[in-house]
């Protein structure tokens, strides 16, 4: 699969870059030399070869620009530090899309408006939420690159052997958690589903009717009836159906070795459960709940940072990742992400395997709220207060007005 990848990216991307060619002789700021770029990301160890894979296909495609990838601890901290120094300035950074409205306020980031309008860029083609996401202030300051979401991830072999379909509500869910978990002696051996992320509150609370804040997105609004309910249905499958235990499977990958039968999970993660033997497991949309279906999508974009020195040749590998849909076809083999073009999602090898259910839910996920401070509220108000009331140290009701009430303090103040 993957000794295929440059050629397939050569063939599409040729064309995009007809117009800049050149020799590939010449230093990295000559008028006509080849274009040595660098590109900064976070993602390091087998992902670093991921993307020299990728840009390998780039580089091979054309002989205006060349790329090279640099792995970043804390991405967006030091791309500060450089723009303000004025030195070592990366042309392009893989973007965690979710930063967008914190960074393009304090001036790091290109605005690439006249860009997309000058290559008449189809930004129809990218799913809305993704794209939107980078989008501050009426300007758009990349484009999506990988998208995601947490599908329901089950072991299809448990399911089958239990008479039991893929759970499609919470209804549904609950009933089929509790009939795959199993004690023995009373001590739990197979939990019926994996409720061990406080942080899927905001997936949870879209199921049941709610939002994470308020229309004008200045207040908490998760300390509400639908935030109720979510809690109370976490404590009807913790303490009455007992389906899950904190702690249970902690350290090891509970899924792959039998001992959680759902959970949720994102498609980053599939490749390891095909490689075991005789494992078989199914992927589908997350079941809805009280108010319908609710998703949440990340990901990554591409984006070219304020005062890079070679900003067009930058744009002209985004345009080349980005725009092409087979070569976000060709990442999705190489690294299991789904691109963020609807086009490239519609290839058929997006059509067998795990890959249906996340590019479903992908058409109906959000993101979360793009305003600054959001973040803090749900990592340093919300989580640790359910992680409280997971553990028994806060009711249900204390530990949502609780959090509303730091959450409401981190918003007013906007970082």
């Amino acid at each position: 699969m993957r000794g295929g990848v440059a050629g397939a990216l050569g063939l599409a991307a040729a064309p995009l870059l007809a117009a800049c060619g050149s020799s590939k002789s010449g230093s990295g700021s000559g008028g006509g030399g080849v274009k040595n770029i660098t590109m900064w990301g976070s993602f390091n160890g087998d992902q670093v070869k991921q993307i020299n894979t990728q840009l390998a296909a780039f580089n091979n495609s054309q002989t205006a620009v060349h790329v090279t990838y640099q792995a970043q601890d804390i991405v967006e901290t030091k791309l500060l530090t450089a723009i303000a120094s004025g030195t070592n300035i990366p042309d392009v950074v893989l973007w965690d899309r979710y930063q967008t409205s914190l960074y393009a306020p304090k001036g790091a980031l290109s605005a690439v408006d006249d860009l997309i309008a000058r290559d008449k860029v189809d930004t129809a083609d990218f799913f809305p939420a993704p794209y939107g996401e980078m989008t501050v202030g009426g300007k758009q300051y990349g484009l999506p690159m990988l998208v995601d979401n947490r599908s329901l991830v089950y072991n299809k072999t448990m399911l089958d052997k239990a008479g039991i379909k893929p759970p499609t509500t919470w209804e549904e869910l609950a009933t089929a958690a509790q009939v795959l978990t199993r004690r023995d002696g009373g001590k739990l051996k197979v939990a019926g589903f994996a409720l061990d992320d406080p942080g899927l509150f905001n997936v949870w609370i879209l199921q049941a009717g709610g939002q994470m804040l308020s229309a004008d997105k200045k207040s908490t609004a998760f300390n509400s009836p639908a935030g109720q309910a979510v809690l109370s249905f976490w404590d009807d499958l913790l303490h009455n159906k007992k389906v899950y235990e904190l702690g249970f499977a902690q350290g090891v990958d509970g899924f792959g070795t039998g001992q959680i039968a759902m959970k949720y999970d994102g498609p980053w993660n599939m490749p390891q459960y095909d490689k075991i033997s005789g494992f078989e497991y199914g992927v589908v949309p997350p079941p809805a709940g009280l108010g319908g279906r609710g998703a949440i999508t990340g990901g990554f974009g591409l984006v070219i940072p304020a005062q890079a020195k070679h900003r067009d040749a930058a744009w002209e590998f985004v345009k080349w990742w980005t725009t092409v849909p087979a070569n976000g076809v060709a990442f999705a083999k190489i690294g299991s992400w789904l691109p963020g073009s609807v086009k490239a999602s519609q290839d058929p090898y997006f059509g067998s395997g795990h890959w249906p259910a996340f590019v479903q839910t992908e058409g109906f996920a959000v993101v979360r709220p793009n305003v600054p401070g959001y973040s803090d509220v749900e990592g340093k108000a919300l989580e640790p207060q359910l992680q409280n009331w997971m553990s028994g140290k806060t009711d249900a009701a204390s530990a949502l007005k609780n959090a509303a009430s730091q959450g409401d303090q981190l918003l007013a103040k906007g970082v």
